[in-house]
This record gives structure tokens, sequence and C-alpha cells, in this order.
């Protein structure tokens, strides 16, 4: 998705015509589809993206990968999985559900909104101060198909427009394309989103002609940047949205999985139930699982009068992608809630110390491996979030695929280009680091490895100039 600065993605409507083909297949032959007769997301570069980087992963099995944005796999016991699963099962049997109802509650189809919404709905109380009905909530397959519920229900027209952070997560962005549903990125600071610049791209999109739906934002250690927003502009936010009448979509999958005091939700700030809040436990429970959720508490009214809830009509979308989330994913999850009563917080204490710890490794390598006179010298410098998997790192030349490849096969290191979550072009001169998935020792020799790739790479380029070297 990527398009000139300070314009939306074009909209199945603008898309040119495909081109007529020009050999037709020949009689007898096997079917050829042509790309340009596909929709037209199967060509974006977005979609390319994680590929790209398993296909380095597999060339290069011995690099140190600061690529995935994974948990710490040596938190994880097979074993647990059964025991989440009993301890559910004997939640069920503990409410006085059959054993007929326990057999079809685990292996038949299940409601489409999800089985564990109770749950789900007292953890969000517990641990984040979000008090809704589990009416409200939708159980997913991951947070990735609750964003693609939440932007097919509320974007009904061509001229509807999704604001998004620039950088920003991909999978909201592929996610818009897919649904030929236009983007406006706003551009993201060190300490995070300026509501004055949301307000400037909204005012923008209604000159246009086009209507600003809803902005996509990750407030707590975004995925890529790291970046968190404080607790005052959480509030001019919501502010901002209320008057130009803005949805939106919060994604915090990081907060339940980052060390030290966490700031508010928007959600748990949302009075006028303009947020629509997506979750995943992913990052808290296990990815494996593939479990996430949509909080999505707004009044829906028809031409008749009769009244829903939004989460009502993402449960109607979901019937016709997932039918339903399933079963046994879902008591994995519930188990894990219920052994912590609730608090994934206290379940996740231990990661998120590790997770705290390599992040500081992280850091310490890098001020070992460049002195602040050598940071200058070759135009590096990184930034220094207070938690979550990513940070991101500077440098003086093009951080393209092609670098990429330099520093996987000669140095044996792989790492993100930050211009993967630019949907308006940008970050060429940026690298993302997580740090989540790997040891300490492994963080200790990537850096090392990293720091050797960085010096070549810039000699390579020649010396930076003042304006890169000044970051």
């Amino acid at each position: 998705m990527l398009h000139p600065p300070g314009t939306v993605s074009p909209s199945s409507a603008t898309r040119a015509a495909p081109a007529a083909r020009t050999r037709p297949p020949a009689p007898g032959g096997p079917t050829v589809l042509h790309r340009e007769d596909l929709h037209g997301s199967v060509s974006d570069p977005v979609l390319d993206t994680m590929n790209f980087l398993n296909e380095i992963t597999g060339r290069f099995p011995d690099a140190v990968s600061f690529a995935p944005g994974r948990p710490y796999e040596d938190f994880f016991d097979v074993e647990d999985v059964f025991g989440h699963i009993r301890r559910y099962i004997g939640h069920l049997t503990a409410r006085g559900t059959s054993a007929a109802g326990i057999r079809t509650a685990m292996y038949q189809y299940g409601p489409t909104a999800g089985l564990i919404r109770e749950l789900v709905a007292d953890s969000l109380r517990a641990d984040e101060s979000i008090d809704v009905a589990p009416e409200s909530i939708v159980v997913t397959v991951g947070a990735q198909e609750g964003m693609l519920l939440t932007l097919r229900a509320l974007c009904a027209g061509p001229d509807d427009v999704l604001l998004v952070t620039s950088p920003c997560y991909v999978g909201i962005t592929g996610a818009a394309r897919l649904l030929d549903i236009p983007v406006r990125p706003v551009g993201e600071g060190a300490d995070g989103i300026d509501c004055a610049d949301v307000e400037s791209a909204v005012f923008a999109e209604k000159a246009a002609g086009r209507r600003p739906r809803a902005f996509y934002v990750v407030p707590d250690h975004a995925n890529p940047s790291g970046v968190s927003m404080s607790s005052q502009a959480r509030r001019e936010l919501l502010e901002t949205a209320a008057r130009h009448d803005l949805l939106i979509i919060e994604d915090s999958p990081y907060r339940l999985v980052s060390p030290g005091a966490r700031r508010p939700t928007l959600k748990s700030l949302d009075r006028d139930r303009r947020v629509v809040h997506l979750g995943s436990y992913s990052k808290s429970v296990f990815p494996g699982a593939r479990v996430g959720f949509v909080v999505a508490d707004q009044p829906v009214t028809d031409a008749l009068g009769a009244d829903s809830l939004l989460a009502d009509e993402l449960a109607k979308i979901k019937s016709m992608v997932t039918v339903n989330t399933p079963a046994l994913s879902q008591a994995a999850v519930a188990g894990a809630l219920l052994a912590s009563g609730g608090r994934l917080t206290e379940h996740n204490a231990v990661p998120a110390e590790h997770y705290g710890e390599a992040l500081r490794v992280t850091l310490e390598q890098l001020e070992r491996q460049f002195p602040e006179d050598r940071r200058r010298e070759l135009g590096i410098s990184w930034n220094t979030p207070t938690g979550g998997f990513f940070l991101t790192v500077q440098v003086s030349f093009t951080a393209d695929e092609g670098a990429l490849l330099r520093s996987a096969g000669e140095h044996g290191v792989i790492w993100t280009p930050m211009s993967y979550f630019h949907p308006d072009g940008g970050g060429e001169h940026s690298i993302r680091l997580s740090f989540s998935y790997l040891s300490h020792g492994e963080i200790e020799e990537g850096v090392a490895r990293l720091a050797a790739f960085l010096r070549a790479e810039t000699s390579r380029g020649g010396a930076p100039t003042a304006a890169v070297a000044g970051r």
C-alpha cells in the first residue's frame, strides 16, 4: 500500500481496468490465470512482506533473526494446553453443564460470537478496568479477523476512509487493501500521535468529499515503532474523535506482556462508546490458539427503529468468514483465564519481566557497540521504548531488501525494513528490531553481528550527510 504522501490509497472504483490479454490459453491446455484478472491486493507489496521475511529466514537458518514478533518459547509447556482445556471443562461441569452439553461444546460448531465471552468480559474488568457486557464481545480467530470484521462493518462505501498511524502494523493496512478501503496515514512522532495531525487529516478528507470513518491506533508499545501515547494524548484523542464523529479502533496486544505501570486503555476512558477495542491472546497466552476478540458495544439502530450492538453485526459477518472460532482454542484460552482468576497480568508477570530484560539487554548492547561519538560519526540512533517487543534504529543508508539480503548473507543477522510499515512511503532509513523471541545470549551475538553490518553498510555508502547524522 505505497502511494504519494498525503493521499489515500485508491479504491476499487478508481483503479484502472485490467489490460486485455493477448495470449489466450491453448485449446486443451491447462487453465492459466492472469494476475491482472485477480484482485489488485495480490500484487500489492504489503501482502508480500511476510513471505519475503520467511524466505530470508529459510535461506539463512544460522542467522540471528530480529524479525519475528513472537513470544519467547521457553515459557510454553505442551502439558499446559491439556491442563487448560481440562480446567475449562471442569468450569463447565461446575456450572451444571451436562456431559452431553460439554461434548457438544467441545466437538461441534459453536456460537459465532464465541463460547467464552463472559470470561473475556471478566478478565477485561479485572485487568483493564474495561466494564462491558459479554454481549458486546465477539471472540475472533486472532485480532487479525477482528480487524477485517470491524473494517467491513464500518466502511460502507468508496468514500469511507480509514485513518492509520504511520508507521503502522501491516495487518490493518493489508485488511483495508483486501476490502478496497482507502487509507490515510497520520505521521507518528517520537512521543506518539499528535492530535492536531489527526484533526488535519480529518479536515483534508472532508474537504475532498470523503468521510473519515475511523482511526486505527496502537497506544501502547506500537508495532513497529515501540512508541506509546501519553495519558494526556489519549484523552485528547478521544476529544478529537468526539468533535469529528470519528470512531477509534484501538489495538493493544503488548500491554499485558510489558513491565511497569500501565496507562489506561482508550476503551477504559471511553464514555461515549466511540472506541472499538481489539484484543489478542497471542502474546498473553500463546499464539498457536489464534484467539482474539473485539469489544464493539456501539448501539446500532435500523430504519425501522430496531436496536442491536455493533458486536451483533460483526457476528453476522463472521458467520460468513470463519463461521466460529474453534472451540478447542477457546477452551485452552479460557483455562488460562480461569487459572489466573481472569488476571492475565499475574499470568504474565514472569514473561513481562523477561521481555523488559530483553529490551534492556538490546539497548545495552547497542550502547556498547555504538558509543555516542561513534553513533554521531555513523549517523546511527535508536529509540528507547518502555515495553513491547520492538524498537527502531535509524541508519544513514537505504535499509531496503537488498541491504537485508547482505545483512543475512554476509553478517548472519536479520531485521525488518521499516519501509514495510509506511503506507505513504518512507522509513527507508530505519529498521525494526524485535527482541522478544531471543535469549540474552542470542541478543548479544545478534547485536554484535548487526553492528558489523551497520559499520560495513555505512562505509559502503560513504559518510552520512549532516541531516542523517543529526537525527
